[in-house]
């Protein structure tokens, strides 16, 4: 049976800002409070899929989520109509509204993690939300993310659902982005590969000083629990702490892994060399030969790659065995990067093409190609038990288009969050959005 890894992106929302809410993001703190354009945002997003479906990838999309989340500000003490709660947010607590009002569910590398059945006790591809419990912003998403995948990966026979873990700092979880799967043949059983920033519990793990760690390693091991993963299946490595306050939030900032490759920075990790040794062994008993490509800080420094995103990229399986890498624009500017990039990909190895992408909307609030982007394996009984319409095709990325260019602004401020006829438009625009997915009610305002 043919398999494949499905790249499910986030589509983004009406209400992409630069509100710099993301401490520990150099990107979304560098650029806080300039005025950003959803529109264009959303066309280079889309602009991406379409070009990945052309090229022959399984392309799908995962809708944004209700901005600004009034519901949130009502559980926050203010109260009234919407427009009146937005009011009272607006003049006595600015700052709030700003995080109600983030976009940041675009970023759906954060929405979850996934277990392919392949890997799985029960034999079904599993999902956990996220629940994001260190940053406020991002900590209000999972209930929506919960129905929008429970909406797209409907049928119980092929897919499992659980609920975020519990939102205290012990089990914080930032799902897909530190988590990469190593595998011979998506369909085939693999070894799942979780870094974590900080234990809650084990004071013998060292932290970051400056920096939050966001995932902690008991959150990880309860999302493998949860998933039934067996431990010869797994692997647990804790990100480099000194890279944390450097600005790599989480670990698809300094690393990113496909099949059988991981492509890292020398000072991602701890312990390199014992976590390196783990993967090899534990791929080899399941058929895979694991191979890593490390990149030197002599070539590319921890700076160098937090400003381009070089790791932040998507590393894809051509169907002749080599890999393609998807990086944003910003590798292209940064010399020392491209020069690695040109090096890497004349050298006759395992990445033989680069490709570039304008994400410049996405990358100035601090995410890039592989942020925008949820990974599902899935086999084709498991493929064609997806809802169809959230899966990409020409037709689709014409409606979402239409869909983006009649609903959304080209230029949003903060000042602009506090117009109550925003919300209007957001809820007008997903109420039809849901429609063209085939998602039926999933948003607040639809279900109340």
């Amino acid at each position: 049976m043919k398999s494949y890894e499905v790249n499910f992106d986030g589509l983004v929302g009406p209400t992409h800002n630069y509100g710099g809410l993301s401490y520990g993001n150099v990107a979304s703190q560098s650029n806080s409070q300039q005025s950003s354009n959803p529109k264009e945002a959303a066309l280079q997003g889309l602009a991406k899929m379409k070009a990945l479906m052309e090229m022959g990838f399984q392309q799908g999309v995962l809708a944004p989520q209700e901005r600004p989340d009034v519901a949130a500000l009502r559980r926050l003490g203010f109260s009234g109509t919407d427009a009146q709660v937005i009011e009272r947010a607006a003049k006595e607590a600015m700052p709030l509204l700003v995080a109600s009002c983030s976009a940041s569910s675009m970023w759906v590398a954060n929405a979850a993690t996934v277990s392919p059945s392949a890997d799985t006790a029960d034999g079904r591809v599993h999902f956990t939300a996220a629940n994001l419990n260190c940053k406020y912003h991002r900590s209000i998403e999972h209930p929506t993310t919960s129905r929008v995948l429970g909406a797209m990966f409907a049928d119980q026979q092929h897919f499992a659902h659980h609920a975020a873990l519990p939102a205290v700092a012990q089990f914080g979880d930032e799902g897909a982005a530190n988590h990469t799967r190593f595998c011979r043949e998506y369909g085939e059983a693999g070894v799942e590969f979780f870094v974590f920033g900080r234990s809650a519990f084990d004071t013998r793990y060292p932290a970051p000083q400056k920096y939050p760690a966001r995932q902690t390693l008991e959150a990880s091991q309860a999302v493998a629990r949860l998933h039934g993963l067996r431990d010869e299946g797994v692997v647990y490595a804790q990100q480099n702490p000194a890279v944390i306050d450097q600005g790599v939030f989480h670990n698809d900032v300094i690393a990113v892994g496909n099949g059988e490759v991981l492509f890292y920075h020398e000072d991602a990790f701890l312990d390199t060399e014992q976590m390196l040794a783990e993967l090899q062994g534990k791929l080899a008993k399941v058929g895979g030969k694991f191979q890593s490509v490390c990149v030197p800080r002599s070539a590319v420094t921890v700076d160098d790659a937090v400003r381009s995103y070089l790791f932040n990229s998507q590393l894809l399986s051509r169907p002749d065995g080599s890999m393609l890498l998807i990086v944003p624009e910003e590798c292209r500017g940064n010399e020392r990067v491209w020069n690695y990039l040109q090096g890497l990909t004349s050298s006759g190895g395992l990445i033989r093409e680069v490709k570039v992408f304008d994400l410049k909307q996405s990358m100035q609030n601090g995410g890039g190609p592989a942020c925008l982007r949820l990974r599902v394996a899935l086999n084709e009984t498991e493929l064609a038990a997806v809802n169809p319409g959230v899966i990409m095709t020409a037709p689709l990325y014409g409606s979402l288009t239409a869909w983006v260019e009649k609903h959304y602004r080209d230029r949003l401020s903060e000042t602009d969050l506090a117009d109550p006829q925003l919300l209007l438009e957001c809820r007008t625009a997903l109420d039809e959005l849901t429609q063209i997915l085939k998602l039926g009610a999933v948003y607040p305002f639809q279900i109340n």
